[in-house]
């Protein structure tokens, strides 16, 4: 029964996709770090679209700031830890994922156990000196790290692999070739400062796409925004929509 379920509520994705391929998704486990903007709604769509199991990493609880964007977030989940939330939520939306959450900091100390047995990691995080931590650790393992991040009404999406350019490469981070040091990371922390703007379609849509990067790359359907290039656009221009080559 709990087969047969399964394949009903992916009745309407399957022209799309052949069995075999939706198989591979159901197979594959995926690690969202960072469950607030980005990361709920991948974490939503990834669910939705059936994937077998998802590895849900966030320190923080939802506050009354999150509510303007953040979909997993209401007023009943205020000062509740985001990863415990979002784990809950899948569970409601599709109970064949299987969910394992933290509700902690990534870093050095953990990201290896964190990131154990993932096909893919997305980047929903805020903060470039994580995302160093976790992308060298995913290129290390050859795990596609789908990177996203938005600044109020832009954003921008890419998919890092084990041979293509690295996010520090791509960005030109002052960490590029150097240990991650205090100092280092020190650095990193002045390439952007304060807290972004954010209004709500932003961050859901790169977390829509960065969910359907994961899917293309477990499928092996479509083409992927592998690096170099990088999708960016603006919502207050529609003409903005570009595939760029950095």
């Amino acid at each position: 029964m709990l087969e047969k379920n399964y394949w009903e509520m992916m009745t309407r994705q399957l022209p799309l996709v052949s069995r075999e391929e939706q198989e591979k998704f159901k197979n594959a486990k995926i690690a969202v770090i960072g469950c607030g903007g980005i990361g709920g709604e991948a974490i939503e769509m990834l669910a939705r679209m059936g994937v077998g199991e998802l590895v849900l990493v966030d320190e923080d609880s939802f506050d009354l700031t999150n509510l303007n964007r953040q979909t997993l977030a209401t007023f009943d989940d205020l000062d509740m830890d985001k990863s415990e939330i979002a784990s809950s939520k899948v569970n409601a939306i599709n109970p064949y994922v299987k969910v394992t959450s933290y509700s902690e900091h990534i870093g050095p100390d953990n990201v290896d156990k964190i990131l154990e047995g993932c096909n893919v990691v997305v980047d929903a995080l805020d903060n470039i000196a994580t995302r160093v931590i976790v992308s060298r650790k995913a290129r290390e393992n050859r795990i596609p790290y789908i990177h996203g991040a938005i600044h109020g009404t832009m954003g921008q999406v890419c998919v890092f692999l084990s041979n293509t350019k690295s996010y520090e490469e791509m960005f030109d981070l002052p960490s590029l070739g150097k240990e991650l040091t205090h100092e280092v990371i020190e650095s990193l922390k002045s390439v952007a400062s304060g807290v972004p703007p954010a209004i709500g379609p932003t961050p859901n849509l790169i977390g829509c796409l960065e969910a359907m990067e994961a899917f293309k790359i477990i499928t092996g359907i479509g083409k992927v925004t592998v690096a170099p290039k990088i999708l960016t656009f603006d919502l207050l221009d529609f003409a903005s929509f570009n595939m760029e080559e950095i």
